[in-house]
């Protein structure tokens, strides 16, 4: 279906650089149309920084268009029918008509250049994704009913969905992303393409997967997205351990599925994240991920204790191995992997606070273990409270307010987050008359250590105790302060 679009019925105003560009391809004598999320998002009240195109001129010709009329261009994706530019402040993506296919064992695209419009838009991904708006006359092309799926919520693919996924698998992945992202709810036919083609998935690079699951997490109902992948069996290749959860009973014994209760924590993070201004802005990847993952180490620890009960000793520590590895899998950055690991480590830390008291040390060594991640780590630890006992959770919200109060007590007395032994290494090395190697290592925690527990001393005070420490050591026999 093709009609003039009436730019009053959209929620977000047409920007007037796609009037341009569509006014310079058609007077060099070429169809060009705005295609894709950028046309969706229009409906949706928005306007994406990113906008793409399509056209029916090649890349030389797209060139010979846009180059002197682009702010910046490059050709990176030539080989692929793409031109990129930046125009106004706008990322612009132009691409010819073109068709995908895979290989059965194949993990990248095998690219064809297309025709015309239509057959281009059947080649996408889901119907929300498959209009066009003709330039400049502004023709909306919505030949398989995307704006009627946008209006109900539904996500459909243009032609047969196995047809799809089996084009480009990555798309399973992509349902389960705008689920998260829209809040669209999968046709029963395409879950069931998606749960019968699951496996398909594996050839697929770990690196595209990875950015799907990033652009999941980073939507306003992760929760949602990645109950998808779990339904139809795409957890299984992609976040096993998650799917794993499934079959757990968690730490208060309540029969409640540890995987539910993971989406849980998830949901109450993302609730607890930040304006831009605040400490954790939002959407944070990486407390989203550790939310997910807190609890993975439970299927691996699980030990049925006399009575009955259920316990998941060290889960924590397993946990955060296996969060590790599965993030290295993903082609995750390495900071990206110790900073969800640490946080998946550390989600149990605070029971012994709310269970019996610590001491000011204790309270600094909490501070210092999570470093640069404190604030996450807040987060993780009440998120991590879904009991619906009410006095329980008042408890527990209680003695964690408690703790955050210590914290900032201490913090203006301390410099918490800046904890350093009351010497150098420098200083250490001056004072023992030794030269670098491990016992100035050794030397550095051991002061490291008195002051955590002990709290910050005065310089006289620090090498009293270093003098005393050395002479405890064989090198001290060896060398003379």
């Amino acid at each position: 279906m093709a009609h003039l679009l009436d730019t009053s019925t959209l929620t977000a105003p047409l920007p007037p650089v796609v009037l341009e560009v569509g006014e310079l391809f058609d007077a060099a004598g070429h169809e060009l149309s705005l295609v894709g999320g950028p046309v969706r998002d229009l409906f949706l009240g928005r306007v994406s920084p990113d906008l793409d195109f399509t056209t029916s001129a090649d890349p030389d010709q797209t060139l010979a268009v846009i180059r002197r009329w682009a702010d910046a261009y490059w050709e990176i994706g030539r080989a692929f029918g793409t031109i990129g530019l930046r125009k106004d402040g706008f990322q612009i993506e132009i691409t010819t008509y073109r068709a995908e296919a895979y290989d059965p064992e194949s993990r990248n695209p095998k690219v064809a250049f297309g025709t015309s419009l239509e057959d281009d838009l059947l080649r996408r991904d889901f119907t929300i994704n498959a209009m066009a708006l003709r330039l400049p006359s502004l023709e909306l092309v919505d030949l398989f009913g995307g704006v009627r799926d946008l209006h109900a919520g539904m996500l459909r693919t243009p032609g047969t969905p196995s047809s799809s996924f089996s084009d480009d698998p990555l798309r399973m992945m992509r349902a389960a992303r705008f689920v998260s992202q829209l809040g669209v709810a999968v046709a029963p036919d395409v879950s069931e393409a998606m749960t019968a083609m699951a496996e398909r998935i594996c050839i697929i690079s770990a690196e595209r997967v990875r950015d799907e699951l990033v652009k999941l997490i980073q939507g306003r109902s992760p929760d949602a997205g990645i109950d998808v992948l779990v339904d139809t069996g795409l957890a299984d290749h992609v976040l096993p351990e998650v799917a794993a959860l499934r079959l757990e009973t968690d730490e208060h014994h309540r029969h409640k599925d540890v995987y539910q209760h993971s989406l849980t924590v998830l949901r109450q993070a993302c609730e607890l994240e930040t304006d831009d201004d605040g400490p954790v802005p939002s959407p944070d990847v990486v407390l989203r991920f550790a939310a997910l993952l807190h609890d993975i180490g439970k299927p691996a620890t699980r030990k049925f204790e006399p009575g009955g009960a259920v316990s998941f000793r060290h889960h924590d520590a397993v946990g955060a191995k296996l969060a590790a590895k599965r993030l290295r899998a993903l082609r995750f950055d390495n900071d990206t992997i110790k900073a969800v690991a640490r946080l998946v480590e550390l989600h149990m830390r605070f029971y012994g606070y709310g269970e019996a008291g610590w001491s000011d040390s204790a309270v600094r060594r909490y501070v210092n273990d999570a470093g640069p991640l404190l604030e996450r780590l807040h987060r993780l630890t009440r998120s991590d409270v879904t009991t619906r006992n009410r006095r329980k959770a008042e408890r527990l919200a209680f003695a964690y307010d408690d703790l955050e109060a210590r914290i900032a007590d201490l913090a203006e007395q301390e410099e918490l987050a800046q904890i350093r032994p009351d010497l150098d290494g420098e200083q250490i090395m001056a004072l023992l008359g030794i030269r670098p190697g491990p016992v100035v290592g050794r030397a550095y925690r051991y002061l490291l250590e008195e002051r955590m527990e002990h709290g910050p001393h005065d310089p006289a005070d620090a090498e009293t105790k270093l003098r005393q420490w050395w002479t405890e050591q064989p090198e001290s026999q060896e060398s003379t302060p």
